[in-house]
């Protein structure tokens, strides 16, 4: 960026209203990543001026999601509803300019005009009833009523906007009606709302979902009638689920928040999200600091992205296999103490740098993790299956040979069980299977050495004593 090019300040907008899924979070993954890569300010605000709808508790789902993510912010969060008395002034100064009118139509009136605009094919639009124009008579004002105040949208020539996702955007201006800009009690409406925010926090770059579309020739117009220099626009496709239908919880979408509770890592989410609608050649795996290096807005996708929940899993698989143990546990152990597990011994580290191979979530892992911390009894069908005579000799042959192993390593069980069987004439499966069974309660664990190492010495040899009989 050269010396005369303004501070990049990008800014996630979240009306509170209730559900936030991951193509809601992907609106505030973008700007924080196009910030930080500029060096700018990211911001967040909470658009909350739907009062019947917001909610506190919507607006820590949001708070907390991005705490998760790893989405900081430099300002805010800003509240609407906390900034009435500046939406109020600019609405005046509008007034004052005769940039907006009131109109007295009722909501029985549009509806009507709007029922009568369809029977005829029309689009159903505002038709002006109440606008000022030179020579034009106005109905008279009606007794009692407040009314709305509406923007003079240009009724001539077109509005447009460069888009860094859909291109050239140019909408005629006879295809607008008159926004309305204040309800009948003053409140300031959502488009006119942005535009002050916008202008206020100098917003240079806005990144949204697609569904905004349609909203920015009007907030261009509101922008120009102020003086302001609107921010440059960046609409991303919609995410479509599995099934092709718009991300929603309607359609099965799961809350940002509900991912953290299964036991994803927030690394890969933000991994995931990141190739959700934007590339950097073939890369699918990178690090959150290449993800903020490479980040622009030239290379995000035109065309709507698919999530993929096995995709996401396998991701986040990666990321648990290449995470240090200790922190693996950190995040383990809370989930263990909820199932009233103690995770004592052995270090809980060491078992999920053991197991962290053979988990998609951490809610895995910390399942799989039991085996080291909860009494077992092997199943008798089970070991019959796999006991025979030849393997019960070995595995009591086995036992004494451990009795006296020093040091108690992986190295040194592996060796002794090779010796075991190479003396028997069996297969690894053979002395494996039960000798798993015994100690681990488990058919399927990682490598058995690997495993009776991590349990130690005193265990093992117990559980093999409670099954054969102490020597």
């Amino acid at each position: 960026m050269s010396s005369t090019t303004p501070r990049v300040r990008t800014r996630f907008a979240p009306s509170p209203t209730g559900f936030m899924h991951l193509g809601n979070i992907r609106s505030a993954l973008y700007p924080w990543a196009y910030a930080r890569h500029h060096g700018g300010d990211f911001i967040l605000r909470i658009e909350d001026t739907d009062t019947e709808r917001s909610t506190e508790e919507s607006v820590q789902v949001i708070l907390q999601a991005m705490e998760w993510l790893g989405l900081g912010y430099d300002e805010g969060p800003y509240y609407q509803m906390q900034r009435m008395p500046r939406y109020r002034e600019v609405l005046e100064q509008l007034r004052q300019a005769g940039m907006v009118y009131p109109c007295y139509m009722s909501t029985t009136e549009l509806d009507a005009l709007r029922e009568r605009q369809l029977a005829a094919k029309q689009k159903p639009r505002y038709d002006g009833t109440w606008r000022p124009e030179p020579g034009k008579v106005l109905p008279p004002v009606p007794a009692g009523v407040q009314p709305v105040w509406r923007f003079r949208t240009p009724t001539t020539g077109t509005v447009s906007w460069h888009d860094y996702v859909k291109g050239r955007v140019e909408i005629r201006n006879d295809e607008l009606d008159d926004l309305v800009v204040a309800r009948p009690d003053g409140t300031p409406t959502y488009n006119f709302c942005v535009v002050v925010d916008d202008i206020d926090m100098g917003i240079t770059d806005v990144i949204r979902g697609d569904d905004h579309v349609n909203n920015t020739p009007r907030q261009l117009h509101i922008f120009n009638a102020l003086g302001a220099t609107p921010p440059r626009y960046a609409h991303l496709p919609t995410v479509l689920n599995e099934q092709g239908e718009k991300l929603s919880k309607r359609h099965g979408a799961k809350s940002v928040l509900q991912y953290r509770d299964e036991g994803f890592l927030p690394d890969a989410v933000v991994n995931y999200l990141a190739r959700l609608g934007w590339s950097h050649g073939d890369a699918e795996i990178f690090s959150r600091a290449q993800f903020l290096e490479w980040f622009d807005l030239d290379h995000l996708g035109s065309s709507p992205a698919q999530f993929d929940e096995a995709k996401l899993r396998w991701l986040n698989a990666h990321y648990i296999k290449h995470t240090d143990g200790t922190v693996l546990a950190d995040l383990v152990r809370p989930l263990l103490w909820a199932q009233g597990v103690v995770a004592e011994s052995p270090d809980l580290s060491a078992v999920c740098e053991l197991l962290r191979d053979r988990a998609q979530t951490v809610n895995e892992l910390a399942d799989q993790a039991h085996l080291f911390y909860r009494p077992t009894v092997p199943d008798a069908e089970q070991l019959a299956h796999h006991l025979s005579d030849a393997g019960r000799a070995a595995l009591a042959e086995l036992r004494d040979a451990m009795r006296n192993l020093a040091p108690w390593s992986r190295e040194a069980i592996a060796a002794t069980i090779k010796e075991v069987l190479k003396r028997h004439g069996l297969k690894m499966p053979q002395l494996a299977m039960p000798l798993r069974l015994i100690v681990t309660g488990r058919e399927q664990t990682p490598a058995v050495d690997a495993v009776l190492a991590l349990f130690g010495q005193d265990v093992v040899l117990a559980r093999l004593d409670a099954y054969l009989g102490a020597a």
